[in-house]
This record gives C-alpha cells, sequence and structure tokens, in this order.
C-alpha cells in the first residue's frame, strides 16, 4: 500500500467511525427503534473468533454499533466450517452463495466481515488505520498473540489512547497458566462447574450449551460498556482483560458461597437444587415436569394439591426442613405425581400458583405460544436466528442484517478507508484481503 493510500486511509477511518446500518423491526416505530440502538455512532473492531468474543460483538451489533468482523481470508472464523448442520442461502444475480454453519450463524449477526491477512504488513496497516477511528477492539488470540504484528493492546492505544481493548482469554492476562489455550469444556471441567453437573452416581457432565463462553461474551459486553462510561470522564480508553476461567468461578454463584461457607465441596443433585425443595423435575405418567417451589406459601398450596395438607406443617413447613428431609418429602411427592398425566398436573399448578413446567425439546420450545409471541424465532435475509432479548420502550433490539459471507463487506470497509479501486485489487490479488 501507497504512503499516500494509507494516509488516506487513515484520515477516513477516523473520520467515518461509528457509521452504521441497520433499522427498525416490523411494526415498531422508528423511536421505538432508535432506542433500541443505543450504541449508535461506536465502532468495534471484532478480531476474536469462534464463541465469547463474537458474542459481544453480536450483542454490541444488536445495540447499534458499527462491527467490522476481522477474518483470515482464506479461512474465517473457525465456526464458519464447524457444521453440520448448514444454511444454504438463495443464490445472489443466479451465483450460488456459500453454506453457513448453524454455529457460526448463532453469534455474528450484524457485524460486517473485513477478510484480511493481519500477518502481512499491509494487513497490519490496515488494522491500525480502523483502530485509530474505532472505539472498541476485542480479540481471543492467546496471551502476546498479537504483539508480535503490533496489533496487542498496549500498540492500539498508543495509536488510539482513548481505545477500549477487551481480552478474551482462557485464565488472563497474568498467573501460572496464562500461556495456555482455554476453551469452554475445559473450563467448565476446571471451573467446578461439571462437579455439580449430573447425576449423584454418575459421571460429572458438561452443560449442553457452551455456557462459559456465552457468560464471558456477556461479561465482556458489560465490561466495554463501563470503560466507554468511563471514558466519557477522563477521556482515557482502558485493557479490559477478561479470562474463561474468571467468569467460570464467578457465575457458580450460590454453590460457591455453599464452598465458602460450609467448607464442603457440594455434591451433584441431577435435577434437584442444593438448596431448595421441591425443586426439581419429577416424571408422570406420560413424560416430565418440573417444579420450582420457591417459598412456603407455595409449598402449601403444593401439599393441598397433592391431597396431604399436613405436608404444610411439621418437618416439611418450612424450606430448612425441606431440605433436611429431602429423601422422603421427594419420594411422596414423586409417587403421587407419577400416577396423573404431565398437563393435567400443569394446569393444576397454574390454577393454583405453583410454579411448574414441562421439559422442552428445541422444537418445542420455538413452538411455545410465549416464545412465539415475543418473537424469539425469526429470519434475516431467509437466514434464521434467535432475538435478542433486550427490548427497549417495546422494541427489539435484534439488528436486522444477517451474519456476513465471509469478506462481504471488505470493498465496502476499504473504500470508505479511502483505499482506491486498484489498491483493493492489489491487496485482493497478493491474498492480503479476499
Amino acid at each position: 500500500m501507497s504512503d499516500t493510500a494509507m494516509h488516506q486511509a487513515d484520515s477516513s477511518a477516523e473520520a467515518g467511525a461509528g457509521n452504521t446500518a441497520g433499522g427498525s423491526g416490523p411494526g415498531e416505530s422508528a423511536q421505538a427503534a432508535s432506542a433500541a440502538r443505543p450504541l449508535e455512532g461506536v465502532t468495534v473492531l471484532d478480531m476474536s473468533r469462534v464463541l465469547a468474543g463474537p458474542w459481544c460483538g453480536q450483542l454490541l451489533g444488536d445495540l447499534g454499533a458499527r462491527v467490522i468482523k476481522i477474518e483470515h481470508p482464506g479461512r474465517g472464523d473457525d465456526t464458519r466450517g464447524w457444521g453440520p448442520p448448514w444454511h444454504q442461502g438463495e443464490p445472489i444475480d443466479g451465483d450460488a452463495v456459500e453454506r453457513q454453519a448453524a454455529y457460526y450463524l448463532c453469534a455474528n449477526r450484524a457485524k460486517q466481515s473485513l477478510a484480511v491477512d493481519i500477518a502481512s504488513a499491509d494487513g497490519q496497516r490496515l488494522i491500525k488505520a480502523l483502530a485509530k477511528g474505532a472505539d472498541i477492539v476485542l480479540e481471543n488470540f492467546k496471551v502476546g498473540g498479537l504483539a508480535r504484528y503490533g496489533l496487542d493492546a498496549a500498540s492500539l492505544r498508543e495509536i488510539n489512547p482513548a481505545l477500549v481493548v477487551c481480552s478474551i482469554t482462557g485464565f488472563g492476562q497474568t498467573g501460572p497458566y496464562a500461556h495456555r489455550a482455554g476453551y469452554d469444556f475445559m473450563i467448565q471441567a476446571m471451573g467446578g462447574l461439571m462437579s455439580l453437573t449430573g447425576d449423584a452416581d454418575g459421571m460429572p457432565m458438561k452443560t449442553g450449551v457452551a455456557i462459559t463462553d456465552v457468560m464471558t461474551g456477556l461479561y465482556a459486553t458489560v465490561g466495554v460498556l463501563a470503560a466507554l462510561h468511563r471514558r466519557r470522564e477522563t477521556g482515557e480508553g482502558s485493557h479490559v482483560d477478561l479470562a474463561l476461567l474468571d467468569v467460570q468461578v464467578a457465575t457458580l454463584a450460590n454453590q460457591a458461597l455453599n464452598t465458602l461457607v460450609s467448607g464442603v465441596a457440594p455434591q451433584r443433585f441431577g435435577n434437584a437444587h442444593p438448596n431448595i425443595v421441591p425443586y426439581q423435575a419429577f416424571a408422570c405418567r406420560d413424560g416430565h415436569l418440573v417444579l420450582t417451589v420457591g417459598n412456603d406459601a407455595q409449598f402449601a398450596r403444593l401439599a393441598e394439591l397433592l391431597g396431604h395438607p399436613e405436608w404444610a406443617e411439621g418437618d416439611y413447613a418450612t424450606n430448612e426442613g425441606r431440605v433436611a428431609h429431602r429423601q422422603d418429602l421427594v419420594a411422596l411427592i414423586q409417587g403421587i405425581l407419577s400416577g396423573g398425566e404431565r398437563d393435567h398436573w400443569l394446569a393444576e399448578c397454574e390454577a393454583r400458583g405453583i410454579p411448574a413446567g414441562p421439559i422442552h425439546t428445541l422444537p418445542e420450545v420455538f413452538a411455545d405460544p410465549q416464545v412465539r409471541h415475543r418473537g424469539m424465532a425469526r429470519e434475516i435475509d431467509g437466514v434464521p436466528q434467535v432475538a435478542n432479548p433486550l427490548r427497549f420502550d417495546g422494541a427489539s433490539a435484534t439488528a436486522d442484517f444477517a451474519p456476513p459471507r465471509l469478506g462481504e463487506h471488505s470493498d465496502r470497509v476499504l473504500t470508505e478507508m479511502g483505499l482506491s479501486a486498484s489498491d483493493i485489487e492489489r491487496l485482493r490479488r497478493e491474498g492480503i484481503i479476499r
């Protein structure tokens, strides 16, 4: 890239920070839709891959930020290849489009894809030019991985002192494990979650969703928004250091305090709760339901429903007593529920204000009338998506543009940076961009 083109890229990237795409959803007023995009004007460089970082980037994009996803021009985000299942989009101008892995589609809505080789000098200059005009950088390279390219937090913040850089790693920027790679499954094991999950006499189990990655994405969002708020007062950016292991330990919640208070490792309770009874799954004649009885008044109503109002007295009157006599009480409840049909019990619980619900498969989840009413499953440009659960003044915070194809926006982003068509063609010819 010529010095002139690089100067143009620097100036245009800074001046163009905050450009965003999007629009109001069906039936939403322009005012409500605007309220659902509070980060409009914020520019994010998402240099992360897989799930934790991209989850944060998608959320920021849903909230109105312009998110430029930086990907390798050859392979892109790792999750582009994590199929089946695959989604095959409709042909564009008669030409077939690349199939998209469902895993990739879950975390990359509301982004523009710039495919650039950051191992090349030209690629590094492009990233630095973008960082000069950006507000946030997300990255999940190993500790020190970006330093060899001059794209680490310290280097980028020399270029732009107001920049907020969020580094997501398995174990953090410091400590004896800092050099290790970290993956959700491994962190669930090391961070104690698996020791709490599964039947008492079975193997420890991971969760059915990469929940540590998802929670890390949420914490990353909280961290960068807090850093942006602080920047309003100080003018200075921040380096947010976020570790999967730290997040996993932090989200052990009541089980962590059970351990710290008692000094005893909690046992696995399967589908039961360590601190509340009855709060678990029960078998009915034709299926399963979950009871989540959270207080003594609810239990009294359950005891009456099951034909034993006396249970609300004596040993079972309080949650402490019910926990102490868990085994006996659960057996009594199970013996009654197994004689009736699931939907009968659910209807009776609903009528009496006793919290209970069915155990749904995922197709049943998306067919549920409440889930349908809230519009949680939707299509964006023919691509299936799960909506952002946030709503602002009645408007969904879900962005209305689909996960991008690899390098879909390379020309657009680079042109906005001031590169000429010939500059872009040369970079593509040399394999630096796609």
